[in-house]
């Protein structure tokens, strides 16, 4: 029975490659940006540069469909991103990669910023949500259409195996499914009208874990974010708010120790605000606030529960170019 599945696999990829598209030409493009941070604490202050390379092409198949693919390699000469894209004419685009963003991506810390989001300088749970969709995901972006006034897209995303894995060279290099995640699916909607425009993103993953550990059962996982923004003229406001729960049942984690998203237990939720101003064509400014909270769900009817916990970022930014 295993060799019927692998024969059909095989035959179905052969297919597949038959019709694949080849870029004429590759491009190299790459920016440079000076940098001077600081942060609270014992964190210091830096000066520095924060600079990145992409290597894409992209080209036209027989039938007007268009291709895209790209590869981004970070400042710390690191693969960060890849994807390819298939725009199908007024079908709606096609996206596979890794570190893509998936359509999560338009949707977390989605707040004008003059720079970089909080989550550039300090990570958040705003910015984790959706990244199991990340890799091992197809994803469907649909045009933009009118809908009483309003101009709306929407975005659909699909893992067979959500464990966020990336998959390289056509197949998981030798990952193998962990018996923990099985099925993820992901969904946003954003529409505008005027100068306002509000984006609401979810997904889910299935938890197939088979873990005979009490303490290592627990729920399916839910991430959800919503955000609005408004823009007067040079001056623009945002505001989000997100919701993760990975399901994770283990010990209550102590409120002195480092939250992780996804390991602990609980739920994360995060507010964020922000407003920026364009002075002209070259210089803009932005202050954001950022509230992030952890709640252990510990339920203790007797004893001590486990605090609550925030983590406030600020952030002021201004940027030249």
């Amino acid at each position: 029975m295993n060799n019927i599945k692998k024969l059909g696999v095989t035959a179905l990829a052969t297919s597949l490659v038959a019709v694949s598209a080849h870029a004429g030409t590759m491009n190299v493009n790459g920016s440079a940006n000076m940098t001077w941070a600081q942060k609270d604490g014992t964190e210091g202050k830096t000066i520095g540069t924060d600079k990145g390379l992409t290597v894409s092409g992209s080209g036209e198949l027989d039938n007007g469909w268009t291709f895209y693919t790209g590869t981004y390699v970070s400042d710390g000469i690191n693969l960060s991103t890849h994807v390819t894209t298939l725009t199908m004419g007024s079908l709606g685009t096609v996206k596979m990669g890794t570190g893509f963003g998936g359509i999560h991506g338009s949707y977390d810390e989605e707040v004008p910023q003059a720079y970089e989001q909080l989550s550039d300088s300090h990570q958040n749970s705003s910015n984790k949500i959706g990244d199991a969709l990340d890799n091992n995901s197809i994803v469907y972006a649909s045009p933009s259409f009118d809908m009483g006034g309003a101009t709306v897209s929407f975005g659909l995303a699909y893992s067979p195996d959500a464990h966020d894995a990336a998959v390289n060279n056509g197949y998981p290099d030798g990952t193998t499914h962990g018996g923990v995640w099985g099925e993820g699916v992901g969904a946003g909607i954003t529409a505008a009208m005027g100068a306002l425009t509000v984006g609401v993103y979810g997904h889910t993953r299935d938890r197939v874990e088979h873990s005979k550990v009490a303490t290592a059962q627990g729920s399916d996982d839910f991430q959800g974010i919503w955000y609005a923004k408004y823009s007067a003229g040079p001056v623009s406001f945002g505001y989000s708010s997100s919701y993760s729960d990975h399901g994770t049942t283990t010990a209550s984690t102590a409120a002195t120790v480092a939250k992780v998203v996804g390991t602990a237990s609980g739920y994360f939720e995060m507010t964020q605000m922000s407003i920026a101003f364009n002075v002209n064509d070259n210089l803009s400014i932005s202050w954001t606030d950022g509230e992030d909270n952890y709640n252990a769900q510990d339920h203790n009817s007797s004893g001590t529960a486990t605090a609550d916990v925030s983590q406030d970022t600020d952030a002021l930014q201004i940027a030249y170019s």
